[in-house]
């Protein structure tokens, strides 16, 4: 029924240039995250010449030297975006130039702006 649909998810980039990710519970409660450019920057250079990543995020984050909560919401971005896709348990870049491919959708989305809100 309708109580079952997935949790809605939304991009944007606010006025500080930073990527938000913004995600509506089937309850109904709004959680809001922030990736920064320079993080958004990091992951997708991390997946640029490598086709498979089955390191853990955290680990991931840690050697890129970003926050585990940016680096989240920059995969979220990347796969949302069809840059990054997940195959089994790892991560495998679908893109030849991840980190070209990140920058036109990041550019593209601050370009439009924020989407309409939903009425209600």
């Amino acid at each position: 029924g309708m109580n079952r649909r997935h949790p809605i998810e939304r991009f944007r980039v606010d006025d500080q240039g930073a990527l938000v990710r913004t995600r509506v519970s089937a309850d109904g409660h709004r959680y809001e995250h922030r990736c920064s450019l320079e993080t958004l920057q990091a992951v997708a250079h991390h997946f640029d010449g490598r086709d498979s990543d089955q390191r853990p995020l955290n680990q991931l984050a840690g050697a890129e030297q970003v926050a585990w909560t940016q680096a989240a919401v920059a995969l979220a971005f990347l796969k949302d975006r069809g840059i990054v896709e997940r195959r089994g348990d790892s991560n495998h870049a679908v893109s030849a130039d991840c980190y070209l491919d990140a920058m036109t959708e990041y550019h593209a989305l601050r370009e439009k702006g924020p989407e309409p809100a939903a009425a209600g």
